[in-house]
């Protein structure tokens, strides 16, 4: 699934490949995923880490209670939520 990167910024993503990614936070370049579930809330059902607009960001889709699913972007680095 393809999430919406910040706006004005979707056709610049790249989303990073595992292998890419896994070395990204290896390094402590970004917040590990278990830092940024406690961010958002809910259950994390898919992430990936995207560069976009000189940012890199985690593209989430996240369970909530009930089963709604909610896209999310969040600052990779920071752990803020962008939307």
């Amino acid at each position: 699934m393809m999430l919406p990167v910040v706006a004005g910024h979707a056709a610049e993503a790249r989303c990073l490949t595992p292998a890419e990614a896994q070395a990204v936070v290896g390094k402590g370049a970004v917040q590990r995923l278990s830092v940024i579930a406690r961010v958002v809330g809910g259950e994390i059902v898919d992430a990936r880490l995207c560069e976009g607009g000189g940012l890199l960001i985690y593209q989430l889709a996240v369970m909530r209670d009930g089963g709604r699913v909610d896209n999310i972007t969040v600052d990779a680095t920071s752990g803020q939520r962008l939307r």
